[in-house]
């Protein structure tokens, strides 16, 4: 069987920077552990498969290990997929997830996502995670990723993880995500992932999915600009919507091609 596959940099208007998802269009669904394998072959930190069902699109996303239930990054390439590289008309896009129904608009290069509202509750951070980090935050919250807060950018620049630590615990389907205000940006982040073949991802949508109501709540605005700090980087375009958020980005190609399965 012969699949298009579409590999795409997100979050980022340069090829070689943002998060790069791969997308690849499917008629049927395949067994779940094919299309982990293709995951898993595909070696970047998000694959998507989508079934255009006519009004609406079913997409999922796989990393090399698991099944996601929410992918920001990965949709946004899905989007732009089907807009830039598909040449669909459409202007908005709704996709059935796991995560319910989620909807992108396309407008002026913007890909802008409705993604659910996460806003993280006070939490207390588990030793594995405190003895991985060189830094320590000086608050803890917690939704699907544990949120961590720090004094500046520059602790989040200079904070590393230890990876053999950090894999002892398991956060299935979350992660780490560590923030403070930003300087030319309302607030940074980065993000990491135990027992994953990549540590820290290089931009994440869904963890803006809590960010963007904890910083609009504390920054006393619903429009926000933030930067992911990654050595690729990436740039995100936020509002807080009360039970939804936007997070909106740009995108760019970098490779189309095929993938062959028996």
């Amino acid at each position: 069987m012969k699949l298009e596959l579409f590999q795409i940099d997100t979050f980022t208007e340069n090829i070689f920077q943002g998060n790069s998802a791969c997308v690849v269009p499917l008629k049927t669904w395949l067994p779940d552990e094919v299309l982990l394998k293709i995951a898993r072959e595909n070696a970047v930190a998000e694959t998507a498969f989508f079934i255009d069902n006519g009004n609406t699109i079913h997409l999922r996303w796989f990393t090399p290990e698991i099944e996601m239930d929410l992918c920001g990054h990965a949709t946004l390439a899905t989007a732009y997929c089907l807009s830039s590289i598909l040449n669909y008309p459409n202007s908005k896009f709704v996709f059935e997830t796991l995560s319910g129904e989620l909807t992108v608009d396309v407008k002026d290069g913007l890909y802008y996502m409705d993604l659910p509202s996460r806003m993280p509750e006070p939490s207390t951070l588990p030793d594995t995670i405190i003895k991985a980090l060189s830094i320590q935050p000086k608050e803890v919250f917690k939704s699907r990723d544990y949120v961590l807060v720090y004094e500046s950018e520059e602790d989040i620049k200079r904070i590393t993880v230890d990876k053999s630590i950090l894999d002892l615990i398991n956060l299935d389907p979350g992660g780490v995500v560590v923030t403070a205000a930003g300087t030319d940006s309302d607030f940074v982040s980065r993000y990491f992932t135990p027992q994953s073949s990549i540590l820290e991802d290089p931009v994440t949508g869904s963890s803006h999915c809590s960010l963007i109501p904890f910083w609009s709540l504390r920054l006393g605005k619903d429009k926000l600009f933030a930067r992911q700090l990654s050595e690729r980087g990436g740039q995100l375009y936020c509002e807080n919507k009360n039970e939804r958020v936007i997070v909106a980005g740009k995108a760019r190609t970098y490779s189309m091609g095929h993938l062959w399965i028996e």
